[in-house]
């Protein structure tokens, strides 16, 4: 994981001047545009936290839009690449890093290493800051998976056929090639310093799976 927005007076009254009537009405119509500009914004809020997954399988789990470029793939750029994480942190917290507007990076989806479960922080249209290389980061969907790279106990039955179905179709959807030179990890990326996902993890288990052998 890289750590790299008026009525009339009643009779007797005396007559409300036209000058006060007119500074009421100003008033009224601040309380409402302002009452309208809350219930708008928090129609917003609500739809962006409920906000339509790319993947049925995922909960949305939004990273702050300081941890992002916004995009219109696939018409600004290709994708034509899946870049495998570890995160070396636990699941809540890497989401918790995602959602926190100083951390500058992000990944667009989350696996979870007891049961499979996935998060998805960014939009596929636009780009995940997790590869380290621009470049790879305009073309690739970024897969991050709970665990550490020397503890192979974090990665599970329940990640692998998660994350492989997951991966599936992403390549289905964007034609990507089912394989080891279009589904790669963190430390193929030109550049970086990672090392992930490590050692153990099963590459050719993994791209069986997402080849549906």
């Amino acid at each position: 994981m890289d750590r790299k927005p008026g009525n009339p007076a009643p009779s007797g009254a005396p007559a409300t001047s036209r000058r006060a009537l007119l500074r009421g009405g100003l008033a009224l119509g601040a309380v409402a545009a302002a009452g309208l500009a809350n219930s708008v914004h928090a129609d917003a809020e609500a739809k962006a936290a409920a906000g339509p997954v790319d993947y049925p399988s995922a909960v949305w789990s939004p990273a702050s839009t300081s941890n992002y470029t916004a995009s219109n793939r696939t018409t600004s750029y290709p994708i034509d690449l899946v870049v495998i994480h570890v995160t070396q942190e636990n699941y809540a917290d890497t989401i918790r890093l995602f959602q926190d507007p100083t951390h500058a990076a992000s990944a667009h989806y989350v696996v979870k290493s007891s049961n499979g479960a996935i998060a998805q922080c960014v939009r596929e249209h636009d780009i995940a800051w997790q590869a380290g290389n621009w470049g790879y980061n305009t073309r690739g969907i970024g897969i991050e998976h709970e665990g550490w790279v020397d503890q192979p106990a974090y990665f599970t039955t329940a990640m692998y056929h998660s994350s492989a179905a997951l991966t599936a179709a992403i390549c289905d959807k964007y034609g990507i090639p089912k394989d080891r030179d279009h589904i790669i990890g963190h430390v193929q990326v030109p550049g970086t310093d990672h090392t992930d996902p490590g050692p153990h993890w099963d590459w050719v288990r993994y791209i069986r799976l997402v080849n549906g052998v």
